[in-house]
């Protein structure tokens, strides 16, 4: 029953580190000082928000594998 508790907070850690990443990453978008020569049809930015990448969030993802392994083996035993 411990497994299945560890593998529980693990995968909850994991989604929760996941989500803080780019909240607490700063701005989504960087300010532009010079106006683009034409605008586009659309708000959303040129380059992916910060914090969004692989690399800021692998720990999350190991967490998350983790935590799944885990709850397996609980589940098995």
């Amino acid at each position: 029953m411990t497994l299945i508790w560890l593998g529980a907070l693990l995968i909850l850690c994991g989604v929760l580190f996941m989500a803080l990443q780019p909240i607490l990453g700063g701005r989504f978008s960087r300010l532009r000082r010079v106006r683009p020569a034409r605008p586009g049809n659309t708000l959303e930015p040129e380059q992916p928000a910060s914090g969004l990448g692989f690399s800021a969030n692998w720990p999350g993802l190991a967490m998350l594998a983790l935590g799944a392994v885990l709850l397996l083996v609980g589940a098995a035993s």
